[in-house]
């Protein structure tokens, strides 16, 4: 279920619809599996079925929505943040910096990217995590803080053009890891578990509310920079803290589910009509926006191909991208 910007709801009923979108793609994630739809409740459901759900499904849906609640929300602070539509999570290097941080780590031999093992997950996690967050400062680096936007945009394109190539370099130089690799630069939401729902649950109760404390000065930056200076606004301050939301939350969805494109770019555009120029509510819907996209390409994923599955990246990519294209011929007619 999505929000038309042509239909112009207001915020309260937007986060009605989102809010039964979400229960709705929840009940599905839990009835969908690799056979097919599978409802798991009623008097024939044996406690195999019962643990497969709670065991597989469960972690794969509500960490496959937490993905893209951490995407939304990132997408909405970043739009915010350089006042551009088209600003989407991965511009400060964070997406190329989690890429070669897990590129480095199976190149030296660390075991397959797609392993089920608590332990090698964490591992490539954490690399995958540590490596976003030296891409973004890296950034901050070369834009000398975040007191200047456009420094910090063109800082962030640079290192992850720089970043990306040396990733490419350890892939030529690591046939195995390219392989490992292919899960993870195309998005997998296949492998969440209850461990990886409880970082992301983490790092979202931690993002938001310090996005939403921030709010007005997200709203103050819309006016331009100008007149948020004369409202009396610590520009670089605030900026450093945002950017650290958005590394953080962009940061935690990549290590946990690789490359998932568009989710960060489309949820802000679905709901910025709900939210009226307000960043406080834009950012909420956002996130709850993200939350249903990736559940539902989740869902979609394992149903297109049954028994076999869709990498969920390619899935949004796709529909993002008809979604964008279609946007680009409206606003054209």
């Amino acid at each position: 279920m999505t929000v038309s910007p042509r239909l112009g709801v207001s915020a309260l009923t937007a986060w009605g619809l989102l809010g039964l979108a979400m229960v709705g793609v929840g009940l599905a994630g839990l009835s969908m599996g690799s056979t097919g739809w599978q409802w798991p409740w009623g008097p024939a459901t044996d406690a195999g079925v019962l643990q497969i759900v709670w065991d597989i499904r469960a972690p794969r849906t509500l960490g496959a929505m937490l993905v893209g609640a951490l995407l939304g929300l990132g997408g909405a602070v970043a739009q915010g943040l350089f006042r551009n539509p088209l600003a989407e999570p991965y511009l400060l290097g964070s997406s190329s910096g989690a890429a070669l941080g897990m590129a480095l780590l199976l190149s030296f031999g660390w075991p397959d990217a797609m392993s089920e093992m608590p332990g090698l997950r964490m591992g490539l996690t954490g690399a995958a995590f540590f490596g976003a967050v030296v891409g973004v400062s890296l950034s901050l680096m070369l834009a000398k803080g975040a007191a200047h936007t456009t420094r910090l945009l063109l800082g962030g394109v640079v290192v992850g053009v720089v970043l990306g190539a040396l990733t490419q370099l350890l892939m030529v130089w690591s046939a195995p890891a390219w392989r490992a690799m292919q899960a993870f630069m195309l998005g997998n939401t296949a492998l969440l578990g209850w461990q990886s729902c409880t970082v992301m649950g983490v790092v979202l109760m931690l993002t938001l509310p310090a996005s939403l404390v921030l709010a007005r000065v997200l709203d103050a930056l819309s006016l331009g920079e100008d007149a948020a200076r004369t409202l009396g606004i610590p520009l670089g301050v605030t900026r450093a803290v945002l950017v650290g939301v958005l590394a953080l939350s962009t940061g935690a969805a990549v290590a946990q589910a690789g490359l998932v494109a568009f989710v960060g770019l489309v949820a802000p555009h679905l709901v910025r009509s709900s939210a009226r120029g307000r960043h406080a509510a834009l950012l909420g819907l956002s996130t709850l926006m993200g939350a249903v996209l990736l559940g539902t390409a989740d869902v979609l994923s394992r149903y297109v191909l049954a028994p076999q599955e869709l990498p969920v990246g390619v899935l949004t990519a796709v529909l993002g991208g008809s979604y964008l294209i279609w946007l680009l011929h409206r606003r054209r007619s």
